[in-house]
């Protein structure tokens, strides 16, 4: 890690970690942490309302809706709200409260974050109030089933919202009904336990749950699962973590979001798969051609935007989960990520995790790295990230220019030059802040980080002043080397005959 905590986090503040770690800053801060909850809600609510506002404003009745781009108009139309037959929206203005009542929420939230997070207690206090209700210990297996319980709870609560909007609340859009959909009351939902079950065990089609074709099916599953959720938490809530669940389990602030973004990253995968293949929950009529990223016309259906979207992001969480759940188990085990003395260590001892190979200590290899700009000696801080910028902005612009979106139109190689330039810069920017949080104005041999710990590493590079020179010519190399791929590949043709002599 590049930044060391000398100082564990007090009463009255977050402690000196950086502020691009985000709410590890906050674990053992409960009133801080939950104002940041509250905030980040706002934030989402608030892009949910202003988003929902922004695609009414650019819709279209004479194009599909899966072909404009839109990502969240087909979810309300889904749900039965402003759609006729056909799938048409008839009736913009159930979208607009929708939208407008998130931006109110969102103010609400909004200020709910701000108070928690300057004015209210940093810690909440754990008593018999009403407020004490809310406060908590990471390592309090009670309450913290208590929490699983309440959201659980909510959950289910969610499930039957839905499910009720189906029954009872003016229906939701059956595509099957008619000649392209309508909206229809659920009135005989699916509650045999037989069916709604047989999905899990591909009873109806190796695809699972999302083999389900009717509008019963879903809704009936719906039902179940609220009953399962809301169930499972008032259990939870009443009852303690047994034996073996607190022995296998970790309970800390760390192992808890390792849970929660697995859970997350499965859910992702399970609704990437749905939405692919499901034509009764996703409409084709609103999401596109089931199976499809793009349709005949080569446009990206909403379809193909939600697939690729969870899938993207499930993939994101589960290396989260894994990275967070290896640091919550290595705590329990006393190994400390943020220790001074980590070092590497290759070895013949099977014992030690890094053993010599052909790949890391052969002659070859060490050659091989001691003369790449980084580690070769005799370089200033310049001429190294001037060469290796050069390397990488002349590398760049060929994904961009022969793999991009206008790799078949006249700008694509300008598009190609203008993306590496964009690219180099933000991982300039990133090397900039790479330095201000792991270097100090001289470099300390005791004071060594993660960074700076490698003996290989020129000590000027262990600078701030000298990180940023490195980090400035990389931005001119790397500007440099794109433009030059630019104008070697743009001028390919004349080049080519030069060389062959025809000029």
């Amino acid at each position: 890690m590049t930044a060391i905590m000398e100082n564990p986090q007090g009463m009255n503040g977050v402690s000196d970690i950086p502020w691009w770690r985000g709410n590890a800053r906050l674990k053992d801060l409960s009133g801080r942490l939950l104002g940041a909850h509250i905030a980040q809600a706002a934030l989402i609510v608030f892009w949910a309302g202003a988003m929902t506002l922004f695609e009414l404003s650019r819709h279209s009745p004479d194009l599909p809706m899966y072909e404009q781009g839109l990502i969240l108009l087909p979810h309300l139309a889904t749900l039965g709200l402003g759609v006729g037959d056909g799938g048409q929206i008839v009736n913009a203005y159930p979208m607009f409260v929708v939208g407008v009542l998130h931006l109110i929420s969102s103010a609400v939230l909004g200020a709910g974050g701000i108070y928690h997070s300057l004015i209210a207690p940093t810690l909440l206090k754990q008593d018999d109030t009403f407020a004490g209700f809310f406060g908590y210990d990471w390592e309090d297996t009670d309450k913290m089933t208590t929490i699983i319980g309440i959201h659980l709870v909510l959950l289910g609560t969610g499930a039957f919202l839905l499910a009720f909007k189906a029954m009872f609340w003016g229906g939701i859009f059956d595509p099957w009904v008619g000649e392209m959909g309508r909206v229809r009351i659920v009135t005989d939902p699916t509650v045999n336990p037989a069916v709604i079950f047989g999905y899990l065990f591909g009873a109806f089609g190796k695809s699972g749950m999302a083999a389900a074709n009717n509008l019963e099916d879903i809704i009936g599953g719906h039902l179940w699962v609220g009953s399962i959720c809301i169930l499972g938490g008032f259990w939870h809530i009443a009852t303690k973590p047994f034996g073996w669940a607190r022995r296998v389990l970790v309970y800390s602030g760390e192992a808890y979001l390792s849970y929660s973004l697995g859970a997350i990253s499965y859910m992702g995968f399970l609704a990437a798969y749905f939405c692919t293949v499901n034509a009764t929950a996703y409409p084709e009529v609103f999401y596109g051609p089931v199976g499809l990223i793009k349709n005949d016309t080569g446009i990206v259906t909403a379809r193909g935007w939600l697939a690729t979207f969870h899938i993207a992001f499930a993939v994101l969480f589960l290396l989260g989960h894994i990275w967070h759940a290896s640091r919550a188990r290595s705590a329990v085990k006393e190994f400390d990520f943020n220790a001074r003395d980590v070092s590497l260590v290759v070895s013949d001892d099977p014992l030690v995790g890094n053993l010599k190979t052909p790949l890391n200590s052969s002659d070859f290899s060490k050659w091989l790295l001691g003369n790449i700009p980084f580690y070769r000696t005799g370089l200033s801080p310049l001429f190294r990230g001037l060469e290796i910028g050069m390397a990488h902005g002349y590398l760049l612009f060929g994904p961009f220019a022969l793999l991009g979106p206008q790799r078949n139109t006249e700008q694509a190689n300008l598009i190609g030059l203008l993306s590496a330039c964009g690219l180099v810069l933000i991982l300039t920017t990133c090397l900039a802040i790479y330095g201000a949080a792991s270097f100090n104005q001289e470099w300390q041999s005791d004071f060594l980080t993660y960074s700076t710990v490698n003996p290989d590493v020129p000590n000027e590079l262990k600078t701030t002043g000298g990180w940023n020179q490195f980090a400035i010519a990389f931005l001119v190399g790397g500007m440099g080397g794109a433009f030059f791929a630019y104008q070697v590949y743009d001028h390919f043709d004349v080049l080519k005959a030069i060389f062959s002599g025809t000029i």
